[in-house]
């Protein structure tokens, strides 16, 4: 018995760039160093092994196979690690459909999508063909092979089975017809089917019980009657199944396998001594195998097998006969053969190559990432808080001793001298650069800001162009244009570039206030920055607090403001702890992920932040209660020294302009920090926008990329399509003729001109000698008669017709061709077109007989000289 096994044939793959844009992302998701520098030549690596597995012909063995599950498994161990989508990181695949095979006009057809998980579909599916493949060339004659073809053949099943399961859902729309769920459905049952022979293969080399065998033989039965019943039913499956002799093989394989089970039973009847019955399983087993050899002798020998069962149908005949006479019942009457399965598929479980080493193994899944990210946004969100709330309290403690004039008020002695906190405050202005310094980082801050706003509108003004593109092409090719609209694509960057822009309208928001802030105090700025000579003339003389030097509400205030300045510089260590404050919350949502599948970054990210900030929050909440408290009496103290003082026009001045001097201080230390930190927003916030610019460049080259294949597709689809209009059907006349065997009522042409008709002429002589350059008639008895040749539609020897001419144009001559005035009849032009003769030959002379019909535009030809008779009178008809 000769055996046939049906194999899938690979998909082919276009070649992908996979080390670049993965390259891309690692660089701007991870800081510089040792750890970036590995994931770049993973990337590299990846893409290498993707050429290895999909960019050359495979061998049909282990080696080429493992090399597939490797790839296979790498791309299962990236899918959560990089964010795989067509407005993140584009990727686009394309792949050729396996069982497509091309045409003249074009090639096969193709689908590209930006789809990981089209990417994985097909990779399993080059899996299964390859593992089917690497089956069919096992040699079935020892058990090493039996056994590996089994193997494979499960493998083949799971894959098809995995996919027609996940395609849909992996792929976000229809795929191609090759790994449709129909499709490769089917292809899992034939597997199936094909592992369950082998096992009968095998049970049958091991020669094991009859009974065992029947059931394995009649379980492949019927897992090939549900194959076939599958291709035939769904008229969606490739043509593969129906040209390619994979549909007469599953018909020939049911009843092939049913007819082994039938016979393996009747060995069984045979031991239990019930003859009749082995007889009637034997006869069944018999046309059987006759309707496979009839039908599908082309596709499956199965002369052992029938030789086997008529030898033993004889035989069982013979004994019945003349020994047993047991009634032989019909077929519908013996009892079902029992049914044994020993294969399934193979489920395919990650990691499916046993050498299968993670190129990426120290990068956290993307559902970590993001995690980390969300998590990192409420840290800095809370420390800016907190920050905020100790600056703001800074700020309004400076501005209480700014309008008491604290601590100058109890400093100033003698009224003629800079009192030293003044001193002290002038020296830090100066120390910084002064009006100088914030001059430059004024100048700084719209260069910055017109740079961030090219590059946004750089990134921005590139989608819209390509976006214009893919409307255009849309309206041009209509549904054919079969691919996300760039409107949709592009949402969540548009929404992304719109947080931008407004990030950008805020900055030049708080630029305009710094501005006008600026403006309000530079002139006192300026003042401190002059030297002490100059900066004390400027200030009034006066003497309001000489004669309360030493007395005790002078020294309450002193102490009080000395606690506050503690309360400050508690809040600058506070400040330096939250924000050195560093922990990792990789292991927490790793270990989350892997418990419950998902994380719960908020419930998480609480939680710990109120574990390492609690402390920090209440601190800082201590320290701002306290210094409200010391602000209050420093107020009530500062009301009783302001009863006491001497009350007088240069006193009341004096005090005005060191109020003025020390709020100039706080506010070009404020000044100051707003510029460097706005200098370093617009610094960071570049970083940013250019990020941002590459992964609009990055979509856009894919997108086109992705254009380009869908119209070099469509192109070839188009070209494939008929561009003349359908051939109308034959004429009814024409069809009869053909069907009928018989001349149709052809309506007579029109002659060139009307005629009456004439008397036919009289007898003409009898035929002179024949010279010796005729050749001998074959026969002088049979009349013949001529006629004008028709049009080849019309002629009935052409359509299947008698071959007779429908009308005569002159009168009978003699048919034997050794008479002058002999004319042969015409044949069809595709009587033979490679006779050599004055039928497909230029004519040489004019043939004896009647003249052709003079045209209008061709007058009649003289008389040929030295013609033997004269020219027949010609009568038109």
């Amino acid at each position: 018995m000769a055996t046939t096994f049906v194999s899938v044939p690979l998909k082919k793959a276009s070649e992908v760039d996979m080390a670049k844009p993965l390259s891309k992302f690692i660089q701007a998701t991870y800081p510089s160093g040792d750890t970036q520098a590995e994931y770049v030549k993973a990337a590299e690596e990846l893409n290498n092994l993707r050429k290895s597995a999909l960019g050359r012909p495979l061998d049909k063995h282990d080696s080429s196979l493992e090399i597939l599950l490797r790839y296979y498994d790498q791309l299962c161990s990236i899918e959560p690690k990089f964010p795989f989508a067509e407005n993140q990181l584009c990727l686009t695949f394309t792949w050729k459909d396996a069982f497509d095979k091309g045409s003249l006009f074009g090639g096969s057809v193709k689908l590209a999508l930006a789809s990981l998980g089209y990417e994985k579909s097909c990779v399993l599916f080059n899996i299964g063909a390859l593992a089917s493949q690497i089956a069919a060339e096992q040699n079935l004659e020892n058990d090493e092979g039996l056994k590996a073809a089994a193997k494979y053949y499960q493998l083949a099943s799971g894959v098809f089975q995995h996919i027609k399961d996940t395609v849909l859902s992996a792929l976000n729309r229809e795929p191609s017809m090759d790994i449709s769920p129909d499709t490769v459905g089917t292809l899992s049952q034939v597997m199936l089917a094909q592992a369950q022979e082998v096992f009968f293969l095998k049970a049958t080399a091991d020669k094991m019980k009859d009974a065992i065998i029947a059931k394995l033989a009649n379980q492949a039965a019927d897992y090939y009657g549900d194959a076939f019943k599958q291709c035939q039913y769904k008229e969606n499956l490739p043509k593969y199944f129906y040209f390619q002799e994979v549909l007469p093989v599953l018909a020939a394989k049911h009843c092939m396998m049913q007819a082994n089970a039938e016979y393996h039973q009747s060995v069984l009847a045979k031991q239990q001594k019930k003859f009749g019955e082995e007889i009637g399983r034997l006869q069944h087993a018999s046309d059987l195998v006759k309707t496979v050899a009839s039908r599908y002798d082309e596709y499956i020998n199965v002369k052992d097998l029938s030789d086997k069962i008529a030898r033993a149908l004889t035989a069982a005949k013979k004994d019945n006969d003349f020994i047993y006479h047991d009634r032989v019942p019909d077929v519908k009457d013996l009892e079902p053969v029992g049914k044994a399965t020993l294969v399934k598929p193979t489920p395919v479980s990650v990691p499916l190559s046993q050498k299968f080493n993670d190129l990426f193994a120290k990068m956290v899944p993307l559902a970590v990432q993001q995690a980390l990210s969300m998590y990192n946004q409420r840290r800095a969100d809370l420390v800016n808080r907190l920050i905020a709330q100790m600056r703001e309290s800074t700020n309004l403690a400076n501005g209480v001793l700014a309008s008491l004039n604290l601590p100058a008020a109890i400093e100033d002695v003698s009224g003629d001298t800079i009192p030293g906190s003044i001193l002290e405050k002038s020296k830090v202005v100066i120390q910084q650069g002064g009006v100088q310094t914030i001059d430059q980082l004024m100048r700084d801050l719209p260069e910055l800001l017109q740079r961030n706003r090219e590059i946004l509108d750089e990134a921005l003004k590139v989608l819209d162009q390509e976006e214009v593109t893919d409307n255009e092409l849309k309206a041009k090719f209509k549904e054919r244009w079969k691919r996300t609209p760039s409107s949709e694509l592009y949402k969540p960057l548009r929404t992304e570039g719109a947080n931008f822009k407004n990030t950008l309208d805020r900055a030049i928001q708080a630029d305009k206030v710094v501005r006008d802030r600026y403006a309000s105090h530079r002139e006192i700025i300026s003042l401190l920055c002059k030297p002490e000579a100059e900066l004390n003339a400027a200030i009034p003389s006066g003497n309001p607090t000489k004669s309360l030097q030493g007395s005790e509400v002078v020294m309450l205030l002193k102490t009080l403001l000395a606690s506050l300045s503690e309360v400050k510089k508690e809040r600058e260590t506070l400040e330096n702890d939250i924000k050195s404050l560093q922990f990792d919350m990789t292991n927490k949502f790793l270990t989350a992920l892997a418990q419950d599948g998902a994380i719960n970054e908020e419930a998480i990210s609480v939680a710990e932040l109120d574990h390492f900030y609690g402390g920090h929050t209440e601190s800082v909440q201590q320290n701002l209660k306290k210094q409200e408290e010391l602000l209050a009496k420093i107020q009530a103290a500062h009301e009783e020294f302001s009863k006491s003082t001497q009350s007088s026009t240069d006193a009341n001045q004096r005090e005005e302009i060191l109020k003025k001097l020390a709020a100039g201080h706080d506010q070009f230390v404020e000044l100051v920090n707003n510029l460097k930190e706005g200098t370093k927003f617009y610094n960071g916030f570049t970083e940013i926008l250019l990020k941002f610019q590459t992964k609009c460049s990055d979509i856009v080259f894919a997108r086109k990329t992705e254009r380009d294949e869908l119209l070099k597709d469509l192109q070839q689809s188009i070209a494939r399509e008929p561009s003349a209009p359908n051939i109308p059907a034959a004429p009814a006349y024409q069809s009869a003729a053909s069907v009928g065997g018989t001349t149709p009522a052809v309506p007579t042409p029109a002659p060139r001109s009307v005629f009456q008709p004439k008397p036919q002429p009289p007898a003409r002589p009898p035929p002179p000698s024949v010279g010796s350059n005729f050749p001998a008639a074959p026969s002088a008895s049979a009349p013949a008669t001529t006629s004008a040749p028709v049009p080849a539609a019309s002629m009935p020897a052409s359509i299947g017709g008698t071959g007779m001419l429908s009308q005569a144009q002159g009168p009978p001559y003699p048919s034997y061709q050794g008479y002058p005035g002999f004319y042969p009849m015409p044949m069809p032009m595709a009587y033979n077109q490679y006779a050599y003769g004055q039928y497909n030959m230029p004519y040489m002379y004019q043939p004896p007989g009647q003249p052709p019909f003079p045209s209008p535009q061709q007058p009649q030809q003289p008389q040929q000289p030295g013609y033997p008779y004269p020219q027949q009178q010609f009568y038109h008809q």
